[in-house]
């Protein structure tokens, strides 16, 4: 008897958990989308929002949300197609040999106006002070100004300092300019100029953060029983230096990248980017704490792993940013990008004409030009396309550039008198552009054949006439 109550209890109780399994199914399959679900979210993201204009979906907030995830989808694909893991692992080294130099530069600045002290104070206050390799950069510091007298670098060493600051900076421009897709660099001259701004920006950030803190310190200095004051002035503090971070990645998205960046799309990474960075400051402390608590010896070993985690972390982070402002700026030009990559001739051709008529027709009624982001709103139209076929027309002197005061970008207008130009025109001037007779040991049979072939083209109309055996 007591082992068929035994019996009954444990399927009672098989039976219990049988449901609960099941009831946890059925919750969890209403979040796992079905295989219509999966396709149809996959053509949303692949397709129907590269399709949609942010500003044509009926709301403001629905807008936004495109443009969020416009920007985070080619954000996320940038990171894998510009490799942004290998470029700030080489950006790391570099700043790792850069480091020492930036520093005893910006000791050196700032000696002259014995603000040293606020400088080193900045440093033992991150994570660098917590790792105990405050005292070591000092050391080289002052082996780096040992070689100068009276504030002038001189020797060997000031070559190398240079020389690894130089390096440091003209590489992040290029990972800045390969990210925004810019192939011609800067002047020598206005690289120099930029990375000197650059180096005078950094002390004058940090004693600007330094010197608030101090003021904050001292105007509660006699008010240290208020404890709610006292927490009010260390978050106020706190803030500052995310205002800081904020500021200074925001200025670097503008002004590294050789070209012009708006400022919504640099300041928006820029926040992003700064308030990572000081929480990762945050969490390299409270781990280095952790493992000086736990264990000296293994504390005094993570030290160098962990800086060398911190400056790539950082770098990746900056370009990560990068990656982040390009994608704001440049969403509209991913638009259809797909059908732009198998779009026919004709087609080409036809939208081209018709931006030309519209252009030639504004002209005529004495209207303002319009830009080529404009043209392709007001059309509807992709504005790489646009971009593109405007370019071209301009490049063979039907079309040519206009810049009207107060307005950033060019503007388009006739090159010549509309009255005369023709579809023929057109085709000509575009069929003849580009380089032709390069070949320079080309065969007597295909110079025959060219002569033969612009012949024919030339006596029909249409080339519709034209057998290809009329060609032999």
């Amino acid at each position: 008897m007591d082992n068929l109550c035994y019996f009954e209890c444990k399927v009672t109780i098989f039976f219990a958990y049988y449901q609960i399994f099941l009831y946890l199914c059925t919750q969890i399959s209403k979040f796992i989308p079905t295989m219509k679900q999966t396709k149809r979210l996959k053509q949303f993201i692949f397709e129907d929002l590269w399709h949609t204009r942010n500003d044509s979906v009926g709301s403001k907030v629905k807008g936004y949300l495109y443009a969020v995830l416009k920007t985070i989808i080619l954000s996320v694909r940038g990171f894998f197609s510009d490799r942004l893991n290998l470029k700030a692992s080489g950006l790391s080294y570099f700043l790792l040999f850069a480091i020492v130099p930036i520093l005893a530069m910006t000791f050196a600045i700032t000696k002259g106006f014995g603000l040293d002290n606020i400088i080193e104070q900045a440093l033992n206050d991150t994570f660098l002070g917590q790792m105990n390799v405050v005292p070591t950069i000092m050391g080289f510091v002052d082996r780096y100004l040992s070689t100068s007298h009276g504030g002038a670098f001189i020797g060997i060493g000031v070559v190398v300092l240079l020389w690894a600051v130089y390096v440091f900076f003209r590489n992040v421009e290029l990972a800045f300019n390969s990210i925004w897709n810019v192939r011609q660099t800067r002047s020598l001259g206005r690289q120099i100029a930029n990375y000197i701004s650059i180096l005078l920006l950094i002390p004058i950030f940090i004693i600007v953060t330094s010197g608030i803190s101090i003021l904050l310190n001292s105007a509660v200095s006699d008010l240290t029983e208020i404890e709610w004051l006292m927490h009010i002035q260390k978050g106020f503090a706190k803030l500052i230096s995310f205002v800081v971070s904020w500021a200074f990645f925001t200025w670097m998205y503008i002004a590294i990248p050789n070209t012009k960046v708006r400022f919504i799309s640099a300041v928006i990474p820029g926040v992003i980017m700064g308030t990572l960075f000081q929480l990762l400051q945050m969490l390299s402390v409270t781990i280095i704490v952790f493992l000086g608590r736990t264990s000296v010896i293994y504390g005094a070993f993570a030290t160098i792993p962990l800086l060398l985690l911190f400056l790539d972390w950082s770098c990746l982070m900056m370009l990560i940013g990068a990656e982040m402002s390009f994608s704001i700026q440049n969403q509209e030009n991913f638009e259809y990008e797909k059908e732009l990559n198998t779009v026919s001739r004709r087609y080409k051709d036809f939208v081209m004409i018709y931006l030309l008529h519209v252009i030639a027709k504004r002209f005529e009624q004495d209207q303002q030009p319009l830009t080529a982001h404009e043209l392709a709103k007001q059309e509807n139209l992709p504005t790489r396309m646009v971009s593109q076929l405007l370019g071209r027309l301009t490049d063979v002197q039907i079309l040519r550039e206009v810049h009207i005061e107060g307005r950033e970008e060019k503007t388009f207008q006739p090159a010549l008198d509309t009255h005369h130009i023709t579809l023929g025109l057109i085709n000509e001037r575009i069929d003849c552009q580009g380089a032709e007779f390069f070949i320079q040991d080309a065969s007597q049979s295909m110079l025959d054949f060219w002569e033969r072939y612009t012949k024919l083209k030339n006596q029909h109309i249409t080339l519709q006439e034209v057998k290809l055996s009329d060609l032999y």
